[in-house]
């Protein structure tokens, strides 16, 4: 079964009014006020398929389907279908029979939504047609389609200078400026007129700068004088005092052990 013999449904209307029309007398159109439209012809359900690029427009009983009539269109706007001047919800519609008898009847909606569907549906199917002949066109001749012409024209010349670039970026001698770091602690330098810390050593001891020896620590009392600080003098270190102890008898090591030994404090 060949595709153009599938049948779509494209618009369905439960409602539309058929009408007698008399004969147009000149070519200034149809009026639908000449109509008798509180006395229809006929009343039912409008449905509108397409086979192909032909659509059809068939007026079937709202209750059983059966056909009342059917107006083929092959083009729209067109003679099948013709808007008339005084409204937008009525239509001249040409139908045919399968004899090949034609007529014209009016066909009218009673919500103006319902008018402005039939219309669409007709107007897209026919749009979708043509589009479809375009594209057969083309295939068949793809050369005769406008070309996209990327050439250079006579004369047209471009110019790149990637070298100069590349000396800007790695030019000798030219610093590069570091950002501003906007993360961590930035130490600041001490108020004017403080002093710096000095480390004071044990009793005992001197801290040494530089390969001197530094001066003993102050402190200060009151009334602004000042005395040095006490130190005690360091033990001798010699082999008898160290080892003294253990080269005497028993029972002097308990005696000797009562006796503060040099260096130490009593309390």
């Amino acid at each position: 079964m060949e595709e153009s013999e599938y049948e779509s449904v494209l618009c369905v209307k439960p409602e539309v009014h058929v009408y007698r029309i008399p004969p147009r007398a000149n070519n200034r159109g149809y009026r639908a006020s000449e109509w008798q439209l509180d006395q229809p012809w006929w009343s039912g359900r409008l449905r509108i398929t397409a086979k192909g690029q032909v659509a059809y427009i068939k007026l079937e009983d709202r209750t059983s389907g059966e056909l009342f009539a059917q107006a083929p269109v092959d083009q729209f706007p067109g003679t099948a279908v013709e808007s008339v001047t005084d409204s937008s919800r009525y239509f001249v519609v040409r139908i045919e029979d399968g004899n090949g008898r034609r007529a014209f009847i009016g066909i009218g909606f009673g919500d103006r939504g319902d008018a402005f569907d039939f219309n669409v549906a007709l107007q897209d199917h026919f749009k979708w047609v043509k589009q479809q002949s375009e594209f057969a066109k083309q295939a068949q001749n793809p050369d005769e389609g406008p070309k996209l012409d990327l050439g250079f024209k006579e004369g047209q010349t471009i110019k790149i200078n990637i070298a100069n670039m590349r000396k800007k970026e790695a030019a000798p001698g030219t610093p590069r400026t570091r950002p501003a770091s906007t993360g961590g602690l930035n130490l600041l330098p001490p108020p004017p007129g403080s002093k710096t810390s000095t480390l004071i050593p044990p009793p005992g001891e001197q801290l040494s700068f530089g390969g001197s020896a530094a001066q003993p620590a102050v402190i200060s009392v009151s009334g602004g004088a000042t005395e040095p600080w006490p130190q005690s003098k360091p033990a001798a270190t010699t082999t008898a005092d160290i080892w003294g102890d253990f080269t005497k008898s028993t029972g002097s090591s308990s005696s000797n052990q009562s006796q503060p030994g040099t260096g130490w404090v009593q309390f």
